[in-house]
């Protein structure tokens, strides 16, 4: 699945557009690199966002098309 669909469907980033702009402007890294919206993530990444002052670090647990709003959180593990 690609970055910025994996972050809007895991809820980590509320809309697409928004991963997108954050991949493009360089404030997203997957394993310690620099990432871009198209990505492939894998369970077992590690990522990390930061928008301001906030740092964000998620692991991706699973990857799933489509989940729960509910059920989002079950997809990453803050770290």
């Amino acid at each position: 699945m690609r970055l910025d669909k994996y972050l809007k469907v895991s809820r980590i980033i509320k809309r697409r557009t928004v991963a997108n702009e954050a991949c493009d402007a360089g404030r997203v890294e997957v394993n310690g690199k620099t990432a871009k919206a198209g990505l492939e993530i894998k369970e077992g990444d590690i990522i990390e966002i930061k928008f301001g002052n906030n740092t964000t670090r998620v692991q991706v647990l699973s990857v799933k098309e489509s989940i729960r709003k509910e059920d989002a959180n079950s997809m990453y593990k803050s770290l």
